[in-house]
């Protein structure tokens, strides 16, 4: 995947000298390109934006962005470090850098970022300590951060005679589901029209669901399908975070959690996992009239808003029983692929992309939430400008009531056990205890 410019003429020419420089400086002096992954297109164009500007400050450099969607961008990225092809930057997640930093597939930062004088506490706080190791390296800069919310059809609900101030301080509880559920099971509709709380409701036979479903489980995440009513409950997902080594699926209020999650498919309120991969994602359904309410994260703003003839709104997660919302709070940055020839150059860029000034170009595009406050302050103003009230994102910030992602080693093995585990659950082929089990294998993969 990765191109170079080579100046073969001077190669040629000087065979020499390159060999007495070690191969690649001719390369590194003029006419380097530095190849970047990202894998959402809707941020694709602010990030273009970047390396254009980047290219302009540093004439020598150009930065060659590839885009691909998020399974293929990971299967992808894992099969070039493998090859010795991968990027020689790319845009990293909090489930994937401890596997990468403990193969020593990208470069730690802290001798940069201390040679450089970056400071660490420009962004958002929290946000940096994420990408610092176990063992104390730090392999990612900030470059956005994101919360999860719940999109709703405006004319949906005001159909059901459910006002969107109600909407802002709705409450749950895995006993009866509190006013979430009751307003859930009110946007439920079946074929003949009857609702999901009135007598005569055919369950079997539903035309629009109140909640929507995510064809992914969340396999031990549940990010934006079930994170936010577990959290809400006091449950945390391992003993410490980051880097616990005790995972807690086995903790009763989690299993009573994911009861009652799983009752609202059995009550017809929400699609079954088998609906929920018929090849539509949650959002596109949403947008075509088959969802009332969608929960999902930041990142996904304009895509949800973005459908035609739908009028949307947002609020933030439900008050749990533990008297709090809750939202996992996920933050991205970019990382060094370890076999890169480029090494300055990619470190110019990363920089760059964590700098306050294409944080800002970011943020006038009004995406993502950029890291940087000032940054974050600009978006919201073209969020703003664009009809859109972020606050349902933010609010939980202002709250102090986010979640770390919960960062530990073993990420893709924890993701093989639980991911088939959920799916029993939600399929009714297993029961929510037995989570047990598969909380049993996930730790002993720490021993």
């Amino acid at each position: 995947m990765r191109r170079f410019r080579r100046l073969a003429a001077i190669a040629a020419m000087l065979p020499l000298a390159l060999a007495g420089c070690g191969g690649g400086a001719a390369e590194n002096t003029e006419g380097t390109e530095v190849t970047y992954w990202l894998w959402d297109s809707n941020q694709l164009p602010a990030y273009q934006a970047c390396a254009d500007a980047f290219h302009a400050a540093n004439p020598t450099i150009t930065v060659k962005i590839s885009q691909f969607g998020w399974a293929d961008y990971w299967t992808s990225l894992t099969t070039n470090m493998v090859s010795g092809t991968a990027p020689d930057v790319f845009t990293n997640h909090l489930n994937y850098y401890p596997e990468f930093a403990g193969k020593n597939q990208i470069l730690p930062l802290d001798d940069l970022v201390s040679t450089d004088g970056v400071k660490t506490d420009a962004y958002a706080p929290g946000l940096a300590d994420l990408w610092v190791s176990a063992e104390g390296k730090r392999y990612g800069l900030p470059k956005d951060f994101d919360t999860v919310g719940i999109f709703y059809n405006k004319k949906m609900l005001a159909d059901a005679g459910i006002s969107e101030d109600e909407m802002k301080s709705l409450s749950w509880n895995p006993t009866d589901g509190g006013s979430y559920e009751k307003v859930i099971a009110r946007l439920t509709v079946d074929k003949s029209g009857k609702r999901g709380d009135e007598a005569g409701f055919d369950k079997s036979n539903v035309k629009v669901y109140g909640l929507g479903l995510d064809e992914n489980n969340g396999a031990g995440v549940g990010q934006q399908m079930w994170s936010m009513y577990a959290l809400s409950t006091g449950w945390e997902y391992t003993d410490k975070n980051p880097w616990g080594t005790r995972f807690q699926y086995d903790d009763q209020r989690f299993q009573q959690m994911v009861g009652w999650f799983r009752g609202l498919i059995d009550k017809g309120y929400m699609p079954s996992l088998a609906i929920s991969r018929s090849g539509t994602s949650v959002n596109d359904a949403f947008g075509a009239g088959r969802y009332a309410l969608s929960t999902n994260g930041s990142w996904m703003i304009n895509t949800y808003y973005g459908y035609q003839g739908v009028e949307v709104g947002t609020a933030p997660t439900p008050i749990g029983p533990s008297g709090k919302r809750a939202t996992i709070y996920n933050g991205l940055a970019d990382s060094i692929y370890a076999g890169t020839k480029h090494k300055d150059q990619a470190w110019q860029w990363v920089r760059y992309l964590a700098s306050a000034d294409c944080q800002k170009a970011v943020g006038e595009k009004a995406v993502v939430f950029p890291a940087i406050p000032e940054a974050l302050t600009i978006a919201e103003q073209k969020f703003a400008a664009k009809g859109v009230d972020i606050s349902a994102f933010t609010v939980q910030i202002h709250e102090n009531t986010t979640s770390l992602y919960p960062i530990t080693d073993h990420a893709s093995d924890i993701s093989a056990i639980m991911s088939p585990a959920m799916d029993a659950v939600l399929s009714f082929k297993a029961d929510p205890s037995s989570l047990s089990k598969a909380n049993d294998e996930v730790n002993a993969l720490f021993r």
